[in-house]
C-alpha cells in the first residue's frame, strides 16, 4: 500500500493522518509484502497522546476479489477482476473485418489497418526481425493468445478440407458465409496479388482451347465448305499465349511475395485443381499451333516440359485420393477435380504428335482409369463425402471435358475415330445434353472468372464433334459440329468482353480473396443467452421434483423387494 503524506497543525493539540490506498499488483506468486497499517484514529486533546503505529507482515495471496454466494439461486458472482478476465476470452465481431481479427488488432484508439503481412513469404521471419513490440502490444499479443487461440496457426499449417466446405459457399468456394471469421478486413482493398487467384488459368484454357477448334475448323476436311481462314486460328493462338504469360508472370509475383496465400490456394479442394490448368494450357498451345508456324515434327522436348510438371503433381493428388486420410477422393470429389484428370488425355494427343505413341497410351490409360473413378465418385454420392453446395453446378460442366478428349485422344493414338473413341464422344454428347436441358443450373449467379469453366469442356466437346464428322460424314454430324462450335465460340465471346469491361471499366474482377483468408477453426460461437434468476429457480425446482420421484421409486422397489 502506498502512504500518503501525515499533515499537522501547529496550532491544534491533535494530529490528522490521511491514508491513499492503492492496491500494487504482485509481481511474483511466492513474493511477500509488507504492508505498514497506520492508526487513523483522532488522539484525544485532552491526554495529548498518540497511540503507535502497528506494522503486520501480510502474505498476500495472488489475485483478491470478492466472491458473493446467492443461497436462493446457489449460482456465485464473481467481481470485476474475474469478468475482466473474462472479456479478454471473448473475440469481438468487428466492423472493419469480416470477423474478429481486426478488432484484436486494435490498441486503445489506434486503430491498425490489416495485416497483410500474414501470408506474405517468410512472414513469421520478418515478424521476428521487426522493432521490438511496445507494452501495450505485449499486452494485446497475450490477449489474443488467450482469447483468440488459433488465429495465427491457419496461416502457417493446412487448413482441414471440410473447413473450406463449411465456411464457403459460390460457384468456386470463394465467398464467406456471413457466419464465418476470416484473418483480414473486408471492407478494405487488399493488395492486387492477394486478389489474383489461381483460377486466373481458367481464362487461358478458354482461349487456347478456342485456338485448337479455329485450327480443326480450318483443316477439317468436313468443315471445308466453311471456308475459314487459319488467321483467326493465328490471332487467338497469339490472344492466349499473351494471356497465359501475363498470368502466369502475375501470379509468379504472388508465389514470390505471399507464398502463404498460395498455399491456401493448394489446400482449397477446389483451387487445387487449377494448378494443372497452366500445364494444359501450354499443352494446347502446343497442339493449336498455326499451320504457317508449326514445324514438320514437334520435338519431344516440348512434351517432356509440360506433361513433366503436370505428372508429377498428378502423383502427388492422386496418392492423397489412393492413401485416404482428410483428402481422400471422396471428401474432396467435386466437378473441378476433372482438370486433373483431362491433362493425361491432352498429354495423350501431343505425344502422338511429337511421335511418341507408347507414352500416349499410358498416359491414355492413367487419365481413363481415374476419370471413372471420379465419375463414380461424383454420381454415387457416398455418405462419407462432404455435401457440395448448390452453387457448384455451373462448374458441373467439367462432366463433359474428360470424356470429350478421351476420345479425340483415342483417335489420335491409332489415327481412327474407331469404336472406343465414338463410345468416349457419345458419353460427352449426352452430359452436354443432360446440363443444356437444365439451364436453371446456370442462372442466379454473379458474373466471376469461375464462369470461364463453361468454355473449356464446351470447345473440347466441339473438337470431337468435328472429328467424329470426319468419320461419319453427314448432314447430320456437320450441323451438330457447326452448332456445338457456334455455342462455343459466342459463350467464349460474351465472356471475354465481360472480363474486359469489369476489369477495365467497372474494376469488379479482382474483389477481396475471402476464400483464403478463413480460419482454422470457427473462433466466434454463438453464446447462450444467462440463465435469469426465475429460470434457474424453475431448473432447481424440476431438479428437486425428479430427485424427489426417483427416490421414491427406489423406496417402492426396496418395499417390493
Amino acid at each position: 500500500m502506498n502512504n500518503g503524506a501525515s499533515a499537522t497543525s501547529p496550532h491544534n493539540s491533535f494530529q490528522t493522518h490521511f491514508l491513499d490506498i492503492h492496491e500494487v499488483l504482485p509481481e511474483d506468486e511466492d513474493e511477500e509484502g509488507v504492508i505498514k497499517m497506520e492508526d487513523n484514529k483522532v488522539t484525544s486533546s485532552k491526554k495529548g497522546l498518540q497511540k503507535p503505529i502497528k506494522l503486520r507482515e501480510l502474505r498476500r495471496p495472488q489475485r483478491s476479489f470478492n466472491r458473493q454466494v446467492s443461497l436462493e439461486t446457489g449460482f456465485s458472482v464473481l467481481g470485476v477482476e474475474s469478468k475482466a478476465k473474462d472479456e479478454k476470452k471473448v473475440l469481438r465481431r468487428s466492423g472493419r473485418s469480416f470477423g474478429g481479427f481486426d478488432s484484436a488488432n486494435r490498441v486503445g484508439a489506434e486503430a491498425r489497418k490489416g495485416d497483410f503481412n500474414i501470408f506474405r513469404t517468410k512472414s513469421t521471419l520478418s515478424k521476428q526481425n521487426s522493432l521490438l513490440p511496445t507494452r501495450k502490444e505485449k499486452e494485446m499479443e497475450t490477449q489474443r493468445a488467450e482469447g483468440a487461440t488459433g488465429l495465427n496457426e491457419p496461416v502457417n499449417k493446412s487448413v482441414p478440407v471440410g473447413r473450406y466446405f463449411d465456411a464457403l459457399r459460390g460457384p468456386e468456394l470463394d465467398q464467406v458465409k456471413d457466419s464465418e471469421d476470416i484473418l483480414l478486413p473486408k471492407d478494405e482493398i487488399w493488395p492486387f496479388l492477394l486478389r489474383f487467384p489461381i483460377n486466373c488459368f481458367g481464362i487461358c484454357l478458354g482461349l487456347s482451347s478456342q485456338a485448337v477448334l479455329w485450327r480443326a475448323l480450318s483443316t477439317s476436311p468436313a468443315t471445308k465448305f466453311l471456308h475459314v481462314t487459319p488467321f483467326i486460328n493465328l490471332s487467338l493462338w497469339l490472344l492466349a499465349l499473351a494471356t497465359l504469360i501475363s498470368v502466369s508472370i502475375t501470379y509468379l509475383l504472388k508465389c514470390i511475395h505471399y507464398f502463404e496465400a498460395v498455399k491456401r490456394e493448394y489446400f482449397h479442394p477446389v483451387r487445387v485443381n487449377f494448378f494443372f490448368a497452366p500445364w494444359v494450357v501450354c499443352m494446347f498451345l502446343a497442339i493449336g499451333l498455326p499451320p504457317m508456324l508449326e514445324p514438320a515434327k514437334l520435338h519431344p522436348a516440348i512434351w517432356c516440359a509440360f506433361m513433366g510438371p503436370y505428372f508429377f503433381l498428378e502423383l502427388k493428388i492422386y496418392g492423397q485420393w489412393l492413401s485416404g486420410g482428410k483428402r481422400r477422393l471422396c471428401k474432396v470429389a467435386n466437378p473441378s477435380s476433372h482438370l486433373s484428370v483431362v491433362g493425361n488425355f491432352v498429354g495423350a494427343i501431343l505425344a502422338s504428335k511429337v511421335g511418341w505413341i507408347e507414352a500416349a497410351k499410358f498416359l491414355w490409360s492413367i487419365g481413363f482409369a481415374h476419370y471413372i473413378v471420379v465419375f463414380v465418385t461424383l454420381y454415387q454420392r457416398l455418405p462419407t463425402s462432404e455435401a457440395l453446395p448448390k452453387e457448384l453446378h455451373p462448374v458441373y460442366s467439367m462432366f463433359i471435358a474428360a470424356p470429350s478428349a478421351a476420345s479425340i485422344a483415342w483417335g489420335s493414338i491409332y489415327s481412327e475415330f474407331d469404336g472406343c473413341s465414338r463410345t468416349c464422344f457419345f458419353i460427352a454428347l449426352f452430359l452436354y445434353i443432360s446440363l443444356v436441358v437444365r439451364i436453371n443450373f446456370f442462372t442466379g449467379f454473379r458474373f466471376s472468372v469461375a464462369w470461364w469453366s463453361y468454355t473449356f469442356p464446351m470447345t473440347t466437346a466441339s473438337v470431337a464433334t468435328i472429328k467424329y464428322a470426319e468419320q461419319v460424314p453427314s448432314v447430320l454430324s456437320k450441323g451438330l459440329a457447326l452448332c456445338l462450335s457456334f455455342m462455343s465460340s459466342t459463350m467464349v465471346s460474351v465472356l471475354f468482353v465481360s472480363t474486359l469491361l469489369h476489369a477495365l471499366c467497372w474494376k469488379t474482377l479482382f474483389p477481396n480473396d475471402l476464400a483464403i483468408a478463413i480460419t482454422k477453426k470457427r473462433l466466434v460461437k454463438e453464446k447462450k443467452p444467462f440463465k435469469k434468476a426465475y429460470d434457474i429457480k424453475r431448473w432447481t425446482k424440476q431438479a428437486l421434483t425428479k430427485n424427489n420421484s426417483g427416490d421414491k421409486e427406489f423406496n417402492g422397489e426396496n418395499k417390493v423387494v
